[in-house]
């Protein structure tokens, strides 16, 4: 080979070999949503010598890729490659509709500049258009027509806590904020129980928007209340006008979109909406209570542009992230509440967001009303009215599972005759903390592990205790198992 001559570039065939190889293996090292998210949009660009080109959707997408697979990343170039293989990005950029290639060259190159955001529609003006378009949300009072948008000042990112439920969905919605309608991400779909925080997501874009971009016009909207607007301008014969009012936003935030299913006439108006709005760049951010797949009664065509962005899911939240809510929710409304009991709501109340910052107006209420202090007491009793699961006795078996879940030991090991440390090891903690936080005889005990005599119990206890006094990892990681399960058993 000349030196300092460029390696020719293989063909787009190889690269898509090369790039289907690496996604064989990463499929294996990823949940199938993340694989579905981060790695089905990519597209192999090309293959030189040992660096292959691939093409991701965004600049927020390529950061993400970094942040959170990297590594993954690195080992299964090389492994597909060879010791040298290595990846370059080229981004899309999108503007007004429009894509425009940006390549990224890693490590080292400069990141491409975004491309400027299409020209806003200044709504003050647009209302005193001749064509007389009815404003359905209008801000009474005002001299000069202008739009409602119908947001809540206090649902922000600052009082929207991060977990990993999530995550993706909050991250995706900050870069929509910053950039709205010039990411991959649009539409926006978040999807999730009732009560995860979807709206309150959606109203966060909504008022970041705002913030950012003052000249832009945000609306927050129910489909409940979208549906009804469409009934009555369709009375009145002023449907194109209902049309023409949403062309003009900037960013629509449209919640419940599940509510679509039963009404076809408007989903035939969303889809004109949404073609417009899309086309000219601006930003769409839809809410579900379900997937799209599951959207059983919408139309396809919209189904199919609802799968041009991210669908992001938002599930119910960890015990961590329960926790932050409710200390957020204390400093919000002044109270002080004991952490034992901050802890006690937090393991117990598991459903939703809104049952948590539920159970502490109650809580607050009942302390007001009877003059007594917020305490541990009180906590059960409130919750005993307010989550019918929340009050089971804890059996040897509850702790049996939540040892093996803690360990990552399976649970059917756990009941044999084994020797390997590890299972020996569970099974100790298992007996001590089942004497700890049970009302359960040594017998009972040890009958639960194929069989063991109250002396195997008795000399696991023991064990479990020496080990606490001598190892200081061994210690930590039982205290922290103590905790989860002594939570469970209050």
């Amino acid at each position: 080979m000349i030196p300092n001559q460029p390696i020719p570039s293989s063909s787009p065939t190889e690269a898509v070999v090369a790039w289907e190889k690496c996604l064989a293996i990463i499929k294996d090292n990823v949940n199938w949503r993340a694989f579905q998210t981060w790695f089905e949009p990519i597209k192999a660009a090309a293959l030189t010598n040992s660096v292959l080109t691939i093409q991701v959707p965004s600049q927020f997408f390529y950061e993400w890729l970094e942040e959170h697979y990297v590594e993954l990343l690195g080992k299964t170039i090389k492994r597909i490659l060879g010791r040298e293989g290595r990846l370059e990005y080229r981004i899309q950029m999108e503007n007004a509709g429009q894509r425009q290639p940006a390549t990224m060259q890693l490590p080292g190159s400069a990141h491409p500049k975004p491309s400027k955001e299409s020209n806003y529609v200044n709504m003050d003006y647009v209302m005193e258009d001749p064509l007389k378009i009815k404003n359905p949300f209008v801000i009474p009072g005002m001299k000069r027509v202008q739009i409602d948008p119908q947001l809540n000042p206090n649902l922000t990112f600052d009082n929207y806590i991060e977990g990993e439920c999530n995550r993706l969905s909050r991250t995706a919605g900050i870069h929509i904020a910053q950039k709205p309608g010039a990411t991959a991400f649009n539409p926006l779909m978040i999807f999730g129980g009732t009560g995860c925080g979807k709206t309150h997501l959606l109203q966060a874009i909504g008022n970041e928007v705002r913030r950012l971009h003052p000249n832009k016009s945000v609306l927050y909207v129910s489909t409940e209340k979208f549906i009804n607007q469409f009934i009555d301008h369709s009375k009145n014969q002023e449907v194109n006008d209902f049309i023409h009012f949403y062309q003009l936003i900037d960013v629509l935030l449209l919640d419940d979109i599940h509510l679509f299913v039963s009404a076809s006439k408007t989903q035939d108006v969303f889809f004109a909406i949404f073609n417009h709005l899309h086309q000219n760049g601006k930003q769409i951010v839809l809410s579900s209570d379900t997937p799209p797949k599951d959207l059983e009664g919408m139309q396809e065509r919209l189904l199919s542009r609802f799968r041009w962005g991210l669908h992001a899911e938002i599930s119910a939240p960890d015990y961590e992230t329960r926790k932050a809510i409710l200390e957020m929710k204390m400093r919000n409304e002044g109270l002080e509440i004991p952490e034992e009991v901050v802890q006690y709501v937090a393991y117990n109340v598991q459903n939703n967001v809104r049952d948590l910052e539920g159970t502490v107006i109650s809580l607050f209420a009942q302390a007001t009303l009877n003059k007594k202090e917020i305490d541990l007491e009180l906590a059960k009793r409130v919750l005993k009215n307010f989550v019918k699961t929340s009050f089971k006795e804890l059996s040897i078996d509850d702790i049996q599972k939540m040892v093996c879940n803690f360990y990552n030991v399976p649970y059917n090991d756990l009941l044999t005759k084994t020797r390997k440390r590890e299972i020996v090891q569970a099974r100790q903690i298992t007996m001590y903390l089942a004497k700890k936080f049970t009302r359960s005889s040594l017998k009972t005990i040890g009958e639960h592990f194929t069989g063991k005599d109250h002396t195997t119990v008795i000399h696991s206890c023991q064990t479990v205790e020496n080990l606490m006094e001598t190892d200081t990892s061994y210690r930590e990681k039982l205290l922290e198992i103590q905790q989860k399960v002594q939570l469970a058993a209050m």
